[in-house]
């Protein structure tokens, strides 16, 4: 009964916000000039709105040349005025809260969050969510799972709370249809990470679910480890009715613990996919530098599709994605206003500045942000690309952070390259590499893969498989393959790792500070990061000569 009227309310507005973004996809010009006079307009008697004269811009070349592009901490001082507590800064309107991200100076970042924005998110969620149900109609026939961080974090100087806008909007989430969710928001807030997860494991296990969704694929491999290697004590929760934290009254369960305990007896394992047969389909990140996670969740959760939460940070929603098994999704025209660099002029002192209506297909762009939170024509430093059209609005994928790239000798290693690679050697060698990190040696000149391996590796494999790292990773940078041809670069090297670096690494981070649902695995580094050096068990060398690959 109230799965039917969650959907019946999400067919009614989600109808209908389909239908604007549809109408702005037919006329993006013209849909985002007149939200970029809007924005202007709400937030023109504002100290950044006076100083950039937002009162004599008509056009969209009027605003490029009252506003010069500018990234966080060109931002920052008027945020900081803003957390103080002063008002008409960057908005023209109250400012609900601070979302916290990491900053590229060592400062985090606070973005301005206000009903506007909570607004636009929360109707880009509806719609998302709408978009599904067309396609998999009994996706929230069941409980729901959603993994958030928490709303509060903090206060600012000037008393406004900083944390997580996700928790803030579930929190929000009407008590009717907050039934359905099965996790209870106070486990959210659960300071230490074994216990929030053992206490999330133990709600979703209580239910019957149809639908798991959280940012970050990493979030869904933990919960499904969780779920194995403490199943005697979940079972024994659910049978009792106790959850160890108080956060709510629970009637025992001695079923639904029978069942699942007949599943771990059976299996060996508590895998969401036989936990929960009415499982239809997950939500998480599926491009950049995760989607190799994503693609390992078959395992434990079965062959569902996965739809993508779409291209969103901090400090904007961005793109709804609309298919499964794609990062790609419609541009928010609605919401933001966007700006593209040709990634080949990305260098320039003066790049040439494109519209939504102006890109190509197949091609990237770093992306411009003009938000309802008061950020104009931010930077991100994010490389997106035009993977197809839609009407005559661009379907965009984010690609990678814009300076994911290492340089040791002129080869420039774009984190791409090293994705490329590695899916060539799990192809090549019939194996799945999980964690790992490719790291550069300034002092050697060579890069170095870090890789946390299962099984000990016999010795006669090892030598073929980094002379076909290298080998790939020259086919995939020219350069790369130049400077190794000339030794300027000297042969990569492998780092056995020990089981469990990768999650005792993700912990480090969140004690330190990184949110656990914005936290993403690295790829490609310039130098270990802590707890990499500590945790290698055994270096193995390249010692066949190089073959330049033809």
């Amino acid at each position: 009964m109230i799965a039917g009227l969650y959907t019946l309310g999400l067919h009614w507005q989600g109808r209908a916000l389909k239908q604007r973004l549809e109408a702005a996809t037919q006329e993006p010009e013209l849909a985002q000039q007149q939200l970029l006079r809007q924005l202007l307009s709400r937030h023109g008697d504002t100290q950044f709105g006076r100083e950039h004269h937002f009162d004599q811009i008509r056009t969209p070349l009027d605003y490029r040349h009252a506003v010069p592009i500018r990234d966080y901490e060109g931002f920052r001082p008027y945020v900081q005025q803003m957390m103080a507590g002063q008002e008409k800064i960057l908005v023209n309107e109250p400012v609900r809260m601070f979302t916290l991200t990491s900053g590229t100076t060592g400062q985090p970042k606070y973005i301005p969050v206000t009903a506007e924005v909570e607004r636009g998110g929360s109707q880009l969620m509806r719609q998302w969510l709408y978009r599904i149900l067309q396609d998999h109609p009994t996706f929230l026939s069941r409980a729901v799972v959603g993994i958030v961080s928490p709303a509060i974090e903090g206060y600012t100087s000037g008393g406004i709370p900083y944390g997580s806008l996700s928790g803030r909007i579930y929190q929000q989430i009407p008590a009717l249809i907050r039934r359905t969710y099965a996790i209870p928001y106070q486990v959210f807030e659960i300071p230490d990470y074994d216990r929030r997860y053992w206490a999330i494991a133990r709600y979703a296990l209580a239910r019957q679910v149809s639908f798991l969704g959280t940012p970050n694929p990493s979030t869904l491999k933990r919960l499904a480890t969780v779920m194995t290697h403490q199943a005697e004590s979940l079972i024994q929760a659910i049978y009792d009715g106790t959850d160890g934290e108080g956060i709510s009254a629970q009637r025992p369960q001695p079923k639904r613990a029978k069942q699942l305990e007949q599943i771990f007896n059976t299996t060996g394992a508590l895998r969401p996919r036989d936990c929960w047969p009415h499982l239809d389909l997950l939500g998480c990140w599926t491009g950049g530098s995760v989607g190799a996670q994503a693609r390992q969740l078959t395992g434990d959760y079965g062959p569902l599709p996965i739809r993508d939460l779409g291209y969103l940070a901090s400090e904007a929603r961005i793109t709804l994605p609309y298919q499964n098994n794609t990062p790609a999704g419609l541009l928010d025209l609605t919401l933001n206003v966007y700006e593209f660099i040709p990634e080949a002029s990305a260098d320039q002192v003066d790049p040439p500045i494109l519209l939504s209506h102006e890109l190509e297909r197949g091609q990237c762009y770093q992306i411009l942000l003009t938000t309802p939170g008061g950020l104009y024509r931010y930077h991100i430093n994010d490389v997106v690309e035009v993977t197809d059209f839609y009407h005559r609005s661009p379907v965009i994928a984010f690609l990678r952070k814009g300076r994911d790239m290492s340089n040791l000798t002129g080869e420039k290693l774009h984190v791409n390259h090293v994705l490329a690679a590695i899916a060539t050697l799990q192809r090549q060698f019939h194996l799945t590499v999980a964690s790992y990190r490719l790291v550069a040696n300034a002092q050697n000149l060579r890069y170095e893969l870090y890789w946390e391996m299962s099984d000990v590796p016999s010795h006669d494999w090892i030598e073929p498989l980094l002379s076909a790292l290298d080998t790939a990773l020259a086919q995939n940078n020219v350069e790369y393959g130049q400077k190794r041809a000339s030794r300027r670069l000297n042969a990569p090297c492998l780092h056995r790792m020990k089981p469990g670096w990768a999650e005792a690494t993700q912990r480090w981070a969140i004690a330190h500070g990184q949110r656990e649902v914005q936290y993403k695995w690295q790829v490609l580094t310039q130098q270990p990061l802590p707890l990499d050096t500590e945790a290698i068990v055994q270096t193995y060398e390249l010692t066949l000569p190089y073959a330049h690959p033809h």
